[in-house]
């Protein structure tokens, strides 16, 4: 176990090391000059092509690649000063940059950024987990009945809807339209402030995640546990005389939680990266709201500090469902 837990550590550090690689040298060789959105930015001067050049030397931008790039790499362990304009920045580690758009380190404004992006992703996933797997068991014990066809049907029409529009509708009816005071104003305080203001501006944020996710995992865990309760085991534990419930749940439960939990971990890693739609409806100033600001704003520090967030968030994911497996499963062993 331990050896595989290394060899996989090693490969995502490789993987970490290639979309690093590839980000830097989008930003590099991109059609436009990396220099010109902070030179844009200056309030004092027009950004002349003089100035669009002192601030390419500044930064860097016309020494060799491979020497920016090892600077870069080098700031994330131990930090590094950064010159943009006439202004020195000292970039403690881990230096993911400056930001153009708010000239603050780009590690401190994700750091206080991560917990509504955290409290967004718990929260739905939990909703959809409590709910999405207790319907999907249910269909499968009732398989071929109205009931499992009723559950499976509707939920098939209801994921066929865009996330966005089923996000932007449950908005627009309970908090414009009905001013439902349950849900308040949408939006994230913090926990540590005022729970139950925390827990209301969420709120809403939860049940779409909640409602949109129970009808995948539903379908997931109908098709999972169907396939459980036909294995030649479970006809066993059945002509043992074993209860009915001790079937479902102890032995064909167990073995249809791996897809589940695998299919689990790559979600929950996506929406621990930034539910874009999610935060951007309901103004939660999350990752997904903040990356999605820094594309319209061309501010390329903040984009390439994003996309190593979410590369290391489902590498990390991946990693803690692999070794689930081991223990869901018994039929399973990490080698």
């Amino acid at each position: 176990m331990f050896a595989y837990i290394v060899k996989r550590l090693i490969a995502g550090v490789v993987v970490m090391f290639m979309i690093s690689a590839a980000v830097f040298l989008l930003f590099w060789y991109g059609p436009s000059a990396p220099a010109k959105p902070l030179c844009d930015r200056d309030t004092n001067n027009r950004c002349t092509d003089v100035r669009l050049a002192q601030y390419t030397e500044s930064l860097g931008y016309n020494n060799p690649v491979y020497s920016e790039y090892g600077k870069y790499v080098k700031g994330i362990f131990v930090g590094r000063k950064i010159t943009i304009g006439p202004t020195t920045y000292d970039c403690p580690a881990p230096c993911l940059g400056y930001s153009a758009r708010t000239k603050v380190p780009v590690w401190g404004e994700m750091k206080q950024r991560l917990p509504a992006t955290i409290s967004v992703a718990v929260g739905g996933a939990t909703l959809y987990l409590l709910f999405g797997v207790p319907i999907g068991v249910a269909a499968a014990r009732r398989r071929g009945s109205v009931t499992d066809k009723a559950l499976v049907s509707s939920f098939l029409v209801l994921s066929s809807i865009p996330y966005y529009l089923f996000a932007l509708l449950t908005w627009l009816y309970l908090t414009v339209i009905y001013e439902l005071p349950v849900f308040g104003n949408p939006g994230y305080y913090p926990f540590t402030d005022n729970p139950a203001k925390w827990f209301q501006g969420l709120g809403l944020a939860w049940v779409c995640l909640g409602i949109f996710g129970c009808t995948q995992y539903t379908r997931y865990s109908r098709g999972a546990m169907v396939e459980a309760l036909s294995e030649d085991y479970i006809r066993t534990a059945k002509a043992k005389g074993l209860p009915p419930r001790t079937v479902v749940y102890k032995h064909g439960l167990r073995a249809a939680l791996v897809p589940i939990v695998t299919i689990f971990g790559i979600d929950f890693g996506t929406l621990l990266a930034g539910t874009i739609f999610t935060e951007k409806i309901f103004e939660i100033q999350g990752i997904g709201f903040w990356s999605l600001q820094a594309v319209y704003g061309k501010d390329l520090p903040v984009v390439s500090a994003t996309a190593l967030f979410a590369a290391a968030v489902l590498i990390v994911s991946n990693l803690m469902v692999d070794v689930l497996y081991s223990f869901l499963d018994p039929r399973v062993r990490i080698s």
